[in-house]
Protein backbone atom coordinates (compact mmCIF):
# COMPACT_ATOMS: atom_id res chain seq x y z
CA UNK A 1 0.00 0.00 0.00
CA UNK A 2 1.25 3.29 -0.83
CA UNK A 3 1.64 6.18 1.81
CA UNK A 4 2.86 9.70 1.84
CA UNK A 5 2.03 12.28 4.23
CA UNK A 6 3.01 14.78 6.48
CA UNK A 7 4.42 13.12 9.73
CA UNK A 8 8.27 13.16 8.36
CA UNK A 9 8.43 16.98 8.28
CA UNK A 10 9.09 19.47 10.21
CA UNK A 11 7.06 22.12 11.58
CA UNK A 12 9.58 24.48 10.88
CA UNK A 13 9.68 23.40 7.12
CA UNK A 14 5.74 23.60 6.85
CA UNK A 15 5.76 27.24 7.70
CA UNK A 16 8.67 28.72 6.07
CA UNK A 17 7.12 30.72 3.38
CA UNK A 18 6.49 27.98 0.53
CA UNK A 19 5.82 25.51 3.11
CA UNK A 20 6.02 22.65 1.74
CA UNK A 21 8.46 20.20 -1.09
CA UNK A 22 5.09 19.83 -3.28
CA UNK A 23 5.06 22.98 -5.24
CA UNK A 24 8.32 22.07 -6.14
CA UNK A 25 8.45 19.61 -9.49
CA UNK A 26 8.68 16.74 -7.79
CA UNK A 27 8.03 12.75 -9.19
CA UNK A 28 4.97 10.95 -8.99
CA UNK A 29 4.36 8.92 -5.59
CA UNK A 30 1.51 7.17 -6.75
CA UNK A 31 0.92 4.08 -8.37
CA UNK A 32 2.58 2.26 -11.23
CA UNK A 33 1.24 -0.57 -12.09
CA UNK A 34 -2.98 -1.42 -12.34
CA UNK A 35 -5.23 -2.75 -14.48
CA UNK A 36 -5.67 -1.64 -18.15
CA UNK A 37 -8.47 0.85 -18.70
CA UNK A 38 -11.86 -0.95 -19.07
CA UNK A 39 -13.86 -0.18 -22.23
CA UNK A 40 -16.79 1.76 -23.30
CA UNK A 41 -17.66 2.52 -19.00
CA UNK A 42 -20.00 4.83 -17.93
CA UNK A 43 -20.02 6.21 -14.40
CA UNK A 44 -21.91 8.85 -12.10
CA UNK A 45 -20.68 11.81 -9.69
CA UNK A 46 -22.53 12.05 -6.96
CA UNK A 47 -21.64 15.47 -5.48
CA UNK A 48 -22.36 16.88 -2.67
CA UNK A 49 -22.68 20.28 -3.05
CA UNK A 50 -20.99 21.70 -6.02
CA UNK A 51 -20.79 24.97 -4.19
CA UNK A 52 -18.07 23.67 -1.90
CA UNK A 53 -14.78 24.41 -3.49
CA UNK A 54 -13.27 21.05 -2.36
CA UNK A 55 -15.86 19.00 -4.03
CA UNK A 56 -15.98 21.25 -7.08
CA UNK A 57 -12.16 20.58 -7.44
CA UNK A 58 -12.49 17.38 -7.11
CA UNK A 59 -15.07 16.97 -9.84
CA UNK A 60 -13.31 18.86 -12.44
CA UNK A 61 -10.48 16.13 -11.74
CA UNK A 62 -12.86 13.41 -12.55
CA UNK A 63 -13.92 14.90 -15.98
CA UNK A 64 -10.27 15.22 -16.82
CA UNK A 65 -9.75 11.68 -16.49
CA UNK A 66 -12.86 10.69 -17.40
CA UNK A 67 -12.12 12.33 -20.95
CA UNK A 68 -8.82 10.55 -20.80
CA UNK A 69 -9.93 6.89 -20.09
CA UNK A 70 -12.79 7.36 -22.51
CA UNK A 71 -15.57 6.84 -20.46
CA UNK A 72 -18.92 8.59 -20.07
CA UNK A 73 -19.64 10.36 -16.74
CA UNK A 74 -23.08 12.17 -15.62
CA UNK A 75 -22.61 14.84 -12.72
CA UNK A 76 -25.67 14.90 -10.42
CA UNK A 77 -25.59 17.29 -7.53
CA UNK A 78 -27.02 16.88 -4.17
CA UNK A 79 -27.22 20.82 -3.55
CA UNK A 80 -26.12 20.71 -0.09
CA UNK A 81 -28.50 19.00 2.02
CA UNK A 82 -29.10 15.80 2.83
CA UNK A 83 -32.66 14.99 0.93
CA UNK A 84 -30.86 16.41 -2.16
CA UNK A 85 -28.01 13.63 -1.68
CA UNK A 86 -30.22 10.99 -1.43
CA UNK A 87 -32.82 12.26 -4.56
CA UNK A 88 -29.29 11.91 -6.33
CA UNK A 89 -28.45 8.70 -5.09
CA UNK A 90 -31.35 7.48 -6.28
CA UNK A 91 -31.06 9.10 -9.57
CA UNK A 92 -27.48 8.00 -10.44
CA UNK A 93 -29.06 4.03 -9.86
CA UNK A 94 -31.72 4.66 -12.42
CA UNK A 95 -29.06 5.59 -14.84
CA UNK A 96 -27.49 1.90 -14.15
CA UNK A 97 -23.95 2.94 -13.98
CA UNK A 98 -20.94 1.19 -14.18
CA UNK A 99 -19.94 2.84 -11.19
CA UNK A 100 -20.26 5.51 -8.88
CA UNK A 101 -18.01 8.29 -7.27
CA UNK A 102 -19.46 9.41 -3.96
CA UNK A 103 -18.00 12.78 -3.54
CA UNK A 104 -18.08 14.96 -0.04
CA UNK A 105 -20.46 13.62 1.78
CA UNK A 106 -20.44 11.37 5.09
CA UNK A 107 -21.48 7.70 3.77
CA UNK A 108 -23.33 6.99 7.24
CA UNK A 109 -25.43 9.73 6.96
CA UNK A 110 -26.68 7.92 3.12
CA UNK A 111 -26.10 4.26 4.42
CA UNK A 112 -29.64 2.82 3.24
CA UNK A 113 -29.65 4.65 0.05
CA UNK A 114 -25.55 3.25 -0.39
CA UNK A 115 -26.66 -0.19 0.93
CA UNK A 116 -29.11 0.08 -2.49
CA UNK A 117 -26.23 0.64 -4.26
CA UNK A 118 -24.08 -2.54 -3.09
CA UNK A 119 -27.24 -4.27 -3.39
CA UNK A 120 -27.19 -3.40 -6.90
CA UNK A 121 -23.55 -4.62 -7.27
CA UNK A 122 -22.51 -1.27 -8.55
CA UNK A 123 -19.30 -0.29 -7.56
CA UNK A 124 -18.61 2.79 -5.36
CA UNK A 125 -15.38 4.91 -4.69
CA UNK A 126 -15.74 8.18 -2.74
CA UNK A 127 -14.14 11.42 -1.94
CA UNK A 128 -13.85 12.24 2.06
CA UNK A 129 -17.38 10.11 3.20
CA UNK A 130 -15.28 9.40 6.49
CA UNK A 131 -12.90 9.39 8.16
CA UNK A 132 -11.53 5.99 7.40
CA UNK A 133 -9.26 6.62 4.41
CA UNK A 134 -8.13 4.51 1.53
CA UNK A 135 -9.41 0.91 1.17
CA UNK A 136 -12.78 -1.19 2.18
CA UNK A 137 -13.83 2.19 3.61
CA UNK A 138 -17.53 1.76 5.55
CA UNK A 139 -20.52 1.69 3.44
CA UNK A 140 -19.71 -0.63 0.80
CA UNK A 141 -17.41 2.11 -1.05
CA UNK A 142 -13.84 0.45 -2.42
CA UNK A 143 -12.14 3.33 -1.56
CA UNK A 144 -12.19 6.61 0.21
CA UNK A 145 -9.54 9.22 -1.45
CA UNK A 146 -8.63 11.85 1.04
CA UNK A 147 -5.09 13.13 2.40
CA UNK A 148 -4.99 11.68 5.99
CA UNK A 149 -7.38 14.81 7.63
CA UNK A 150 -5.79 14.35 10.85
CA UNK A 151 -2.41 15.56 9.40
CA UNK A 152 -4.21 18.49 7.81
CA UNK A 153 -6.36 19.51 10.93
CA UNK A 154 -2.62 19.27 13.26
CA UNK A 155 -1.12 21.65 10.49
CA UNK A 156 -3.42 24.37 10.78
CA UNK A 157 -3.21 24.20 14.53
CA UNK A 158 0.98 24.43 14.35
CA UNK A 159 0.63 27.19 12.32
CA UNK A 160 -2.11 28.75 14.30
CA UNK A 161 0.24 28.20 17.64
CA UNK A 162 3.45 29.16 15.40
CA UNK A 163 2.05 32.68 14.20
CA UNK A 164 0.20 33.52 17.77
CA UNK A 165 2.36 31.87 20.01
CA UNK A 166 1.28 31.93 23.51
CA UNK A 167 -2.02 33.87 23.44
CA UNK A 168 -3.75 32.13 20.95
CA UNK A 169 -7.34 32.57 21.66
CA UNK A 170 -9.02 30.42 18.74
CA UNK A 171 -12.60 29.57 17.49
CA UNK A 172 -13.43 26.34 15.24
CA UNK A 173 -15.80 25.92 13.10
CA UNK A 174 -17.52 22.51 12.13
CA UNK A 175 -20.13 20.97 10.60
CA UNK A 176 -21.68 17.97 12.82
CA UNK A 177 -23.23 16.27 9.78
CA UNK A 178 -20.62 14.86 8.61
CA UNK A 179 -18.10 12.64 11.11
CA UNK A 180 -15.13 13.62 9.56
CA UNK A 181 -15.35 17.34 10.18
CA UNK A 182 -16.22 16.25 13.81
CA UNK A 183 -13.03 14.24 14.04
CA UNK A 184 -10.89 16.78 12.45
CA UNK A 185 -12.30 19.73 15.04
CA UNK A 186 -11.91 17.80 17.58
CA UNK A 187 -8.03 17.49 16.70
CA UNK A 188 -7.43 20.86 16.35
CA UNK A 189 -8.76 21.54 19.54
CA UNK A 190 -6.79 18.80 21.14
CA UNK A 191 -3.75 20.38 19.21
CA UNK A 192 -4.05 23.83 20.46
CA UNK A 193 -4.81 23.04 24.09
CA UNK A 194 -2.17 20.51 23.95
CA UNK A 195 0.69 23.47 22.68
CA UNK A 196 -0.95 25.96 25.31
CA UNK A 197 -3.27 27.89 23.42
CA UNK A 198 -6.99 28.44 24.15
CA UNK A 199 -10.19 27.51 22.60
CA UNK A 200 -12.73 30.05 23.08
CA UNK A 201 -15.42 28.14 21.42
CA UNK A 202 -16.20 24.94 19.12
CA UNK A 203 -19.00 26.16 16.93
CA UNK A 204 -21.05 23.73 15.30
CA UNK A 205 -23.00 25.51 12.19
CA UNK A 206 -23.55 23.47 9.06
CA UNK A 207 -21.47 24.29 5.75
CA UNK A 208 -24.27 24.82 3.67
CA UNK A 209 -25.72 26.82 5.87
CA UNK A 210 -22.52 29.53 5.80
CA UNK A 211 -23.79 32.06 3.60
CA UNK A 212 -26.60 32.67 5.98
CA UNK A 213 -25.10 32.32 9.63
CA UNK A 214 -21.51 33.64 9.47
CA UNK A 215 -22.14 37.07 8.84
CA UNK A 216 -24.61 36.59 12.42
CA UNK A 217 -22.15 34.57 13.66
CA UNK A 218 -19.32 36.84 13.63
CA UNK A 219 -20.85 39.68 14.98
CA UNK A 220 -21.48 37.62 17.74
CA UNK A 221 -18.22 36.05 18.10
CA UNK A 222 -16.93 39.55 17.97
CA UNK A 223 -18.87 40.68 20.50
CA UNK A 224 -18.44 37.80 23.53
CA UNK A 225 -14.87 37.66 22.82
CA UNK A 226 -13.28 40.73 21.84
CA UNK A 227 -9.48 41.29 21.44
CA UNK A 228 -9.24 37.72 22.57
CA UNK A 229 -10.38 36.24 19.98
CA UNK A 230 -7.38 35.54 17.98
CA UNK A 231 -7.49 32.84 15.66
CA UNK A 232 -10.75 31.80 13.24
CA UNK A 233 -10.13 27.82 12.49
CA UNK A 234 -12.39 25.90 9.94
CA UNK A 235 -12.87 22.33 8.78
CA UNK A 236 -13.54 23.64 5.57
CA UNK A 237 -12.74 27.14 3.73
CA UNK A 238 -16.01 28.32 2.98
CA UNK A 239 -17.03 29.22 6.20
CA UNK A 240 -14.28 32.01 5.60
CA UNK A 241 -16.53 33.32 2.31
CA UNK A 242 -18.70 34.69 4.57
CA UNK A 243 -17.06 36.15 7.79
CA UNK A 244 -14.53 38.52 6.01
CA UNK A 245 -17.90 40.70 5.18
CA UNK A 246 -18.65 41.16 8.95
CA UNK A 247 -15.56 42.05 9.90
CA UNK A 248 -15.01 44.45 7.45
CA UNK A 249 -18.28 45.66 8.39
CA UNK A 250 -17.23 46.09 11.93
CA UNK A 251 -14.79 48.38 10.59
CA UNK A 252 -12.15 45.32 11.29
CA UNK A 253 -9.09 44.89 8.93
CA UNK A 254 -7.88 41.72 7.66
CA UNK A 255 -4.34 42.42 9.41
CA UNK A 256 -6.57 43.28 12.78
CA UNK A 257 -8.67 40.72 12.95
CA UNK A 258 -9.04 37.28 13.90
CA UNK A 259 -6.40 35.52 11.49
CA UNK A 260 -8.14 32.93 9.52
CA UNK A 261 -6.67 29.27 8.89
CA UNK A 262 -8.42 26.28 7.26
CA UNK A 263 -7.93 22.27 7.57
CA UNK A 264 -9.44 21.83 3.87
CA UNK A 265 -9.31 21.89 0.96
CA UNK A 266 -7.79 24.60 -0.38
CA UNK A 267 -10.66 26.22 -2.78
CA UNK A 268 -9.75 28.55 -5.51
CA UNK A 269 -11.93 31.39 -3.32
CA UNK A 270 -9.28 30.81 -0.31
CA UNK A 271 -6.37 31.15 -2.68
CA UNK A 272 -7.51 34.32 -4.07
CA UNK A 273 -8.35 35.80 -0.35
CA UNK A 274 -4.81 34.36 0.76
CA UNK A 275 -2.83 36.36 -1.78
CA UNK A 276 -4.60 39.34 -1.59
CA UNK A 277 -4.64 39.06 1.99
CA UNK A 278 -8.53 38.97 2.51
CA UNK A 279 -9.54 37.86 5.70
CA UNK A 280 -7.87 34.71 5.52
CA UNK A 281 -3.84 33.69 6.32
CA UNK A 282 -3.53 30.15 5.00
CA UNK A 283 -5.32 26.94 3.87
CA UNK A 284 -4.08 23.63 4.40
CA UNK A 285 -4.64 22.14 0.54
CA UNK A 286 -5.81 18.84 -0.74
CA UNK A 287 -4.30 18.39 -4.81
CA UNK A 288 -7.99 18.22 -5.94
CA UNK A 289 -7.61 17.95 -9.44
CA UNK A 290 -5.09 14.47 -8.62
CA UNK A 291 -7.43 13.15 -6.38
CA UNK A 292 -9.94 13.32 -8.92
CA UNK A 293 -7.65 11.41 -11.22
CA UNK A 294 -7.00 8.60 -8.29
CA UNK A 295 -11.19 8.58 -8.13
CA UNK A 296 -11.42 7.34 -11.67
CA UNK A 297 -7.86 5.33 -11.46
CA UNK A 298 -9.76 3.22 -8.26
CA UNK A 299 -12.92 3.16 -9.85
CA UNK A 300 -11.49 1.20 -12.74
CA UNK A 301 -9.79 -1.20 -10.15
CA UNK A 302 -12.88 -1.88 -8.78
CA UNK A 303 -14.85 -3.03 -12.01
CA UNK A 304 -12.70 -5.15 -12.77
CA UNK A 305 -12.19 -6.78 -9.36
CA UNK A 306 -8.45 -5.35 -9.06
CA UNK A 307 -7.06 -4.25 -5.57
CA UNK A 308 -7.51 -0.73 -4.61
CA UNK A 309 -4.08 1.19 -4.77
CA UNK A 310 -3.98 2.57 -1.22
CA UNK A 311 -2.74 5.68 -2.59
CA UNK A 312 -3.04 8.78 -0.03
CA UNK A 313 -1.73 11.57 -1.09
CA UNK A 314 -0.13 14.95 0.86
CA UNK A 315 -1.41 17.88 1.87
CA UNK A 316 0.28 21.48 1.21
CA UNK A 317 0.62 24.41 3.71
CA UNK A 318 -0.77 27.31 1.59
CA UNK A 319 0.65 30.95 2.90
CA UNK A 320 0.38 34.39 0.97
CA UNK A 321 4.40 33.72 1.07
CA UNK A 322 4.04 30.13 -1.01
CA UNK A 323 1.26 31.82 -3.16
CA UNK A 324 3.74 34.21 -4.67
CA UNK A 325 6.25 31.57 -5.73
CA UNK A 326 3.84 29.85 -7.30
CA UNK A 327 2.72 32.20 -9.05
CA UNK A 328 -0.91 33.14 -10.64
CA UNK A 329 -2.48 29.99 -10.08
CA UNK A 330 -5.39 29.60 -7.57
CA UNK A 331 -5.02 25.66 -7.37
CA UNK A 332 -2.88 22.98 -5.51
CA UNK A 333 -1.84 20.97 -8.20
CA UNK A 334 1.35 19.22 -7.63
CA UNK A 335 3.86 19.68 -10.99
CA UNK A 336 4.11 15.97 -10.50
CA UNK A 337 3.68 13.99 -14.03
CA UNK A 338 0.66 12.15 -12.64
CA UNK A 339 -1.83 12.15 -15.72
CA UNK A 340 0.76 10.49 -17.42
CA UNK A 341 1.77 8.04 -14.68
CA UNK A 342 -2.22 7.42 -14.77
CA UNK A 343 -2.59 7.34 -18.56
CA UNK A 344 0.29 5.02 -18.85
CA UNK A 345 -1.70 2.25 -16.44
CA UNK A 346 -4.10 2.88 -18.00
CA UNK A 347 -2.67 2.04 -21.75
CA UNK A 348 -3.60 4.96 -23.56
Amino acid sequence: MLKRTFMAVSTAALLSGLGVPVFAETPFDGPTTGPAAAEGKSIVVVAGDLKNGGILGVTNGVKEAVEAIGWELRILDGAGSIQGRTAAIGQAMALRPDGIIINGFDAVEQQAALEGVVSASIPMVAWHSGPKIGCDAPGGIFANVSTDAMTVSEVAAKWAMEEGGSNVGAVIFTDSTYQIAIDKADRIKETIEAMGGTVLEYVDTPIADTSSRMGPLTTSLLQKYGDQWTHALAINDLYFDFMGPALASAGIKSADGPQAGSAGDGSEAAFQRIRSGNYQAITVAEPLNLQGWQLVDELNRAIQGEACSGYVTTPALVTKDGLEKLGESNQFDPDSPYRQAYQAIWGN
